[in-house]
């Protein structure tokens, strides 16, 4: 299946997982979505991920983390789309929350979380917030 923002599609596979208190959901895999949830990983906000390899494109299984049944993510947003990028300098990185929650950059260095962009005074476009 063909998708115009295969990011939206991950984060909306992701909210419609929690929604349904699934263990785990499969996405189709990319470098992207890869650094997507290693980000989530470092961040505890799912448990774990593993590629599993087929012939094809690989499968993504995030394997999604609850606190007494209460869901670690209780948040997706994505900023940046197709029709409208969403560039920031290094001054003007947006929180999220007042800082309880991450935005994903991606910058010259890589995807990086808001935070760690400021630490190393980057700017780039912005993908996502998490909560």
């Amino acid at each position: 299946m063909l998708t115009t923002d295969p990011i939206a599609d991950f984060l909306t596979r992701i909210r419609n997982a929690i929604k349904a208190r699934k263990k785990y959901v499969d996405i189709p895999s990319s470098k992207m979505k890869e650094g997507l949830a290693e980000i989530l990983k470092a961040n505890k906000y799912i448990k774990d991920y593993n590629v599993i390899e087929d012939n094809k494109q690989n499968i993504l299984r995030i394997h999604l983390q609850y606190v007494n049944g209460i869901p670690s993510i209780t948040g997706l947003k994505k900023v940046s789309k197709p029709g409208l990028r969403i560039y920031a300098g290094k001054d003007e990185l947006p929180k999220v929350l007042n800082g309880l929650g991450i935005s994903i950059i991606s910058t010259s260095k890589g995807l990086m979380t808001d935070k760690q962009a400021r630490k190393e005074s980057v700017g780039g476009e912005v993908i996502c917030q998490v909560w």
